[in-house]
């Protein structure tokens, strides 16, 4: 077994990891996967909000 540890900030590159670690200002505010986070952390639910507004207005 290996793992991967992948820095990111859009949520397009990590959304489909096993599991995601969100850390705001050192501290981590949630840990599980995009639906769990998106049901559970607001640090990672106003992310994906933002990220999506912007590429909306984009197109």
């Amino acid at each position: 077994d290996a793992g991967v540890l992948i820095v990111a900030q859009r949520v397009s590159t990590i959304r489909d990891a096993d599991t995601i670690v969100v850390l705001d200002d050192g501290h981590i505010e949630g840990v599980g996967s995009h639906d769990q986070l998106l049901a559970t952390c607001p640090t990672y639910a106003e992310i994906v909000a933002s990220q999506f507004k912007a590429e909306e207005a984009a197109a």
